[in-house]
């Protein structure tokens, strides 16, 4: 995700959460990636690894990681993913069976590298590979995948985040109008637009349809729009548009 700093020198930051490695590995590392120069075409990148303390998050993938800006201030908002099953679990069959990670939200604050973790009685079930939208103090969370369940559900939450002086205030609403996607594509086309592609909505079905997701106020609308003319190959591929 995009992370504005203060200084003119950290304008354009990103951070790097979690993942695979080569070795079939899942990686717990932050990292803080800088722009730190552009000339002549070039750009020069800075990545620095970020220690954290507190309630760290356990190394995962699928997952979503996104800043919120409250009060002059902002946070890291990590939530879902898949992990390893505990390694007191794992057999030689089931060394690297994953499951869904508890459905914790965790705020991360990149200055002091502190992370803590939030359980809100909205959140039941871990999921994985969904949608993520940051707009200000507030993370929408749409669709995703539950392992356990092995379903899609039509999820849409709304996630508050208030950064007072004290203790961060976090609040989770259920929302109407969800829709069930995984491993979707968003990009952003304005300031209150954002346009989701592909993905799935069954296992071994693609998800052919896209949608405009709109904002208004700290009102959200999400509505079909005019598909593509899929090429045959996109069509008829056992691969989804991931």
């Amino acid at each position: 995700c995009t992370f504005k700093g203060s200084l003119e020198s950290e304008k354009y930051q990103y951070i790097i959460h979690g993942g695979k490695t080569p070795n079939n590995e899942l990686s717990d590392k932050i990292y803080v990636m800088s722009v730190m120069c552009k000339n002549n075409k070039k750009v020069t990148f800075r990545c620095t690894e970020k220690d954290l303390v507190g309630d760290v998050p356990e190394a995962r993938y699928g997952h979503s990681i996104d800043v919120v800006y409250s009060r002059g201030k902002s946070m890291g908002v990590l939530f879902g993913g898949r992990a390893y099953i505990p390694s007191a679990q794992r057999t030689t069959e089931k060394w690297n069976s994953v499951a869904d990670c508890l459905p914790h939200i965790f705020l991360v604050d990149f200055e002091f590298g502190c992370s803590t973790s939030y359980i809100l009685p909205e959140l039941q079930d871990g999921l994985s590979f969904h949608v993520s939208i940051a707009r200000n103090d507030t993370i929408y969370i749409l669709g995703g995948h539950s392992l356990a369940n092995n379903i899609r559900p039509a999820n849409l939450y709304r996630i508050k985040v208030d950064l007072p002086l004290g203790s961060p205030a976090v609040n989770c609403t259920v929302l109407p109008g969800g829709i069930s996607v995984s491993s979707a594509i968003l990009t952003q086309t304005s300031n209150d637009e954002f346009v989701i592609v592909g993905g799935y909505q069954l296992e071994n079905q693609k998800r052919m349809v896209c949608n405009i997701v709109s904002f208004e106020d700290n009102n959200i609308e999400i509505r079909e729009m005019e598909t593509p003319d899929w090429t045959p190959d996109i069509k008829h591929s056992k691969i989804g548009l991931e």
